[in-house]
């Protein structure tokens, strides 16, 4: 693989000495060709470059929010605007403060070519070793571990940049300087490669492993997903026909995009998510699902341990994981409110608090069936059929609200209650009301407060204690079987409504229906059983949304509906952060019950794709800056 950026192993006497961390190991420069022979000869040093290739996987949990900022840079988190003094680059760029210059705290660019190398490198030098029990089978199973990684890597690059240098298998030494430089190949054409690669890997990787040890590891399902997630983004509008696009071309003068409209990649695409789904129910994949004593789902428990239980749990809708994530404390910290020990000033917007539905299915918006009231305060407890306790100050199973709860969170479906923790809910850990007023012990001044008036939730282990540092495990799931039965509904909708077919279309509807019922809603056509495929679609972003929300799908899907610069331009409002009363009090100016601005952001035409670092344009002269960046 020629790549412009390389990695640098480690040298011999290095080695000798220690062995140390997996990215470090691929950070140093060999003495000599000596050093290779070292490594893979040894079985220890060889399962430690494979494992170095993996340590670029994101963690969906502070890359997610904080480096990588896909949550916060769509319309679902919203971190302390006083953190960018602690150098949280991404409120910069929520703001639309960002350019070639700045540097994205993730590095895709330098360093996912690093892993690739590696990877290459792996490929070129591993062998059996018998006399320490490494024998061809292992080696041929870790050789396609190393090729799903080079073009899962690839699929990262391609989501965040757009076009990127590519070409096959090919290693050239740091002194080959001008053989690195080359220019940025078609987006189409790293796409294809990425699609044959992975069904062609898939062939001869497990769907799973056995050996619980071995979790994370690259599975043929891991293939399909990636390849799903991919051809779902190359058939949708931002690079499939986009005219915006048009007449960008590479140093070589071919064009990156085509800006011709390309209906058979919606079937392509549609195809792709079927044919992961049915390898996975045929290999025992399925939504998690917990239940009640009387035998119906537990829409509570269900949505909130499908994040937290592992595969050995029985957790059989993990599709790709990253089986440790060392940013979970962090993580958790940031989400919990400041008088439990917590930096809580990792909100939620008011638009997600708005986007979950009503516990009778229908969004909050349909002023005729949903039955939402925005004012005023409950006037009893919500008493539902479920084994959550996290809403009730007595551990009462099923109370979800208590009396007094503002009415705008009262009678919404479950997967609120998991994701948004909202002023005066019930905090188990501390047994108490949150209190974000200003000048309580959750709320301002202070930049450890929730400027929007709300706290993430999702994700937080409720076990999780800031004060004495209890953190339980989960995975960092990358990929669920919820995700993929959305992105087949999406394709199988956009196959009816732009005319192509509707082969999808039935069964898709029924993997919606099975998504509904597990959150405790009834199907879609219940609610709407006149709807036509254009309302369908708005539903299904609804749905998408509330199932996804905090998962880094959102950000990925604003861009390529090109709802981006609409939906992430203009005024974020939450609760009024600096109320000190409740609404129905006297002192109406300063009642925190009350929908306020809280922020201004700002997204740009440039910013669908991520800028090519200026100092890796310094570096090559033959690469081209992505659209409307200057």
């Amino acid at each position: 693989m020629k790549i412009r950026n390389t990695i640098y192993i480690l040298s011999a006497f290095l080695m000798l000495l220690s062995l140390t961390s997996c990215e470090d190991y691929l950070d140093k420069t060999p003495d000599d060709e000596l050093t290779i022979e070292m490594v893979f000869n040894d079985k220890t040093r060889t399962e430690e470059w494979l494992a170095g290739i993996y340590s670029s996987i994101p963690s969906p949990y502070w890359d997610y929010a904080r480096y990588a900022g896909y949550d916060a840079l769509a319309d679902d988190l919203s971190p302390s605007e006083g953190w960018v003094s602690l150098n949280w680059q991404v409120i910069n760029m929520m703001h639309g403060n960002w350019s070639p210059q700045t540097e994205w705290q993730m590095y895709y660019w330098s360093e996912l070519p690093k892993r690739m190398r590696s990877a290459y490198i792996f490929l070129k030098n591993v062998k059996a070793i018998p006399s320490q029990k490494m024998y061809q089978e292992d080696v041929e199973l870790m050789k396609n571990e190393a090729r799903f990684l080079i073009a899962y890597y690839y699929s990262l690059l391609l989501e965040a940049y757009g076009p990127y240098p590519f070409e096959q298998g090919v290693i050239y030494s740091d002194e080959d300087i001008e053989k690195l430089r080359i220019t940025q190949a078609p987006f189409d054409e790293i796409a294809n490669w990425v699609d044959k690669e992975l069904a062609d890997v898939a062939k001869n990787l497990p769907a799973y492993y056995t050996d619980n040890s071995k979790f994370g590891r690259a599975t043929s399902i891991m293939c399909h997903a990636v390849r799903a997630r991919l051809l779902l983004f190359t058939a949708s509008d931002l690079v499939n026909g986009n005219s915006d696009y048009a007449g960008h071309i590479n140093k070589n003068g071919e064009e990156l995009f085509n800006s011709t409209y390309q209906p058979q990649k919606w079937e392509r695409a549609a195809r792709a998510c079927r044919d992961l789904i049915n390898l996975a129910h045929n290999n025992g994949y399925k939504l998690y699902k917990e239940y009640n004593d009387d035998g119906s789902i537990d829409p509570f428990m269900s949505y909130q341990n499908v994040i937290f239980k592992r595969w050995s749990d029985g957790n059989k809708e993990i599709l790709f994981a990253r089986p440790k994530c060392d940013d979970l404390f962090e993580f958790d910290k940031h989400c919990s409110p400041r008088g439990s020990g917590g930096n809580g000033g990792l909100s939620v917007t008011q638009s997600l608090v708005d986007a979950f539905f009503m516990k009778n299915g229908y969004p909050i918006d349909d002023n005729t069936n949903s039955g939402y009231q925005e004012k005023g305060f409950s006037s009893a407890s919500d008493i539902r059929n479920t084994k959550w306790i996290e809403g009730s100050p007595n551990k009462i199973a099923g109370e979800v609200t208590t009396s007094g709860t503002y009415n705008m969170y009262c009678n919404r479906e479950p997967r609120f209650y998991i994701s948004v923790l909202y002023n005066g809910a019930w905090y188990r850990q501390s047994s108490r009301k949150t209190q974000f007023m200003m000048n309580q012990m959750d709320g301002g001044p202070g930049y450890d407060a929730p400027q929007s008036g709300y706290l993430n939730r999702k994700k937080i282990h409720p076990d999780h204690n800031s004060l004495n540092g209890v953190n339980p495990y989960r995975p960092g799931i990358l990929y669920r079987l919820a995700e993929a039965y959305l992105d087949y509904i999406e394709c199988a909708l956009e196959c009816t409504n732009r005319g192509i077919t509707n082969e999808y279309f039935n069964e898709a509807l029924g993997y919606w229906d099975d998504l509904r019922e597990r959150a405790g809603l009834p199907p879609i056509k219940t609610c709407y059983p006149s709807a036509s495929t254009a309302d369908l679609i708005d539903l299904y972003k609804k749905e998408r949304r509330a199932e996804l929300n905090n998962e880094g799908s959102r950000f990925r899907d604003l861009r390529r509906w090109k709802q981006a610069e609409t939906v992430l331009t203009g005024d974020f409002d939450g609760m009024n952060f600096n109320g000190t009363k409740y609404e129905d009090d006297d002192n109406k100016t300063t009642s925190f019950f009350k929908r306020t601005k809280y922020m201004s952001r700002v997204f740009k035409k440039q910013f669908y794709f991520f800028p090519v670092p200026s100092w890796e344009m310094d570096k090559n002269p033959n690469l081209v800056q992505n659209p409307y960046w200057k």
